[in-house]
């Protein structure tokens, strides 16, 4: 079941951030679209150079008042576990298990992000395929991609 590649489930469109933003930038977009990641990219072929999550803001021990003053690049974790679009959703799922990650770079061979796969990615798919026909999994947004 756990057998497709990644591609076919990852999020393709992905809101990133550079190490020049600023932690409030980070917060606004956490708070605002509800994510708990962001990958960190630089230059025109987004390559990856980090990540920094809701935990990171925690961390810093900052006040609010001061992320406008703390740049991404100052905080963000640097040594990001990644995946290819080609691997299956089954290594997504063990890492995710291994390391209690909850978002997973999807990168090319030469580091440039080409997507993000995430914990809730991997349980719509198993319900998707689990229930297909559900009312429910019908309403989802994730359909897997035939390419």
């Amino acid at each position: 079941m756990m057998n497709e590649r990644i591609s076919s489930i990852m999020t393709i469109n992905v809101v990133t951030v550079t190490p020049e933003h600023t932690l409030k930038d980070v917060r606004e977009l956490l708070f605002d679209r509800h994510f708990h990641h962001l990958p960190v990219v630089e230059g025109p072929g987004k390559k990856l150079v980090g990540i920094i999550t809701s935990w990171d803001l925690l961390k810093t021990q900052a006040s609010v008042d001061d992320y406008s003053r703390i740049k991404v690049g100052d905080v963000m974790t640097r040594k990001v576990v990644t995946l290819r679009p080609n691997e299956l959703v089954g290594a997504a799922a063990l890492i995710f298990l291994r390391h209690l990650f909850h978002g997973i770079p999807i990168v090319n061979d030469e580091n440039e992000l080409v997507g993000l796969v995430t914990t809730h990615d991997v349980l719509k798919y198993l319900y998707y395929k689990e229930y297909p026909n559900d009312e429910f999994a019908q309403s989802l947004e994730f359909k897997p991609r035939m390419d």
